[in-house]
């Protein structure tokens, strides 16, 4: 019995905001929308892939999602190209604390989610 890989991750935004997230994470980050089953497509929010793994949008009120270190990591390559996308998409990066084998840096999205993005460096 083990488990065998992370299937999903779920982030959350403010109810109602789905339109401006997909403006987010699928225009100018480039993630693919998938269909939500049939049975969840009430309420609200919707899902995102990268390769094998799903990005759950849900959505809740009443959250700080800036008081949180809870993220999403994101390997990328062209880390600088990135950096100055989202630059000049007015979105303020953070430098994270080095760890080896990486350069990084962090950023909240437009709804206060952290997000992290990796580049292995040799």
């Amino acid at each position: 019995m083990t488990l065998q890989r992370l299937h999903h991750a779920q982030i959350t935004i403010p109810k109602g905001m789905e339109e401006e997230c997909r403006r987010f994470y699928c225009g100018l980050l480039g993630l693919r929308e998938t269909p939500k089953p049939a049975s969840l497509e009430g309420r609200g929010g919707f899902w995102l892939e990268l390769g094998e793994m799903q990005i759950h949008v849900g959505t809740e009120d009443g959250v700080d999602r800036t008081a949180s270190k809870a993220h999403l990591a994101y390997l990328v390559d062209e880390l600088a190209s990135w950096r100055a996308r989202l630059e000049r998409e007015q979105i303020k990066i953070l430098e994270g604390v080095p760890i080896p084998g990486y350069d990084r840096f962090e950023f909240r999205d437009p709804f206060g989610n952290r997000v992290e993005f990796l580049q292995r460096i040799d």
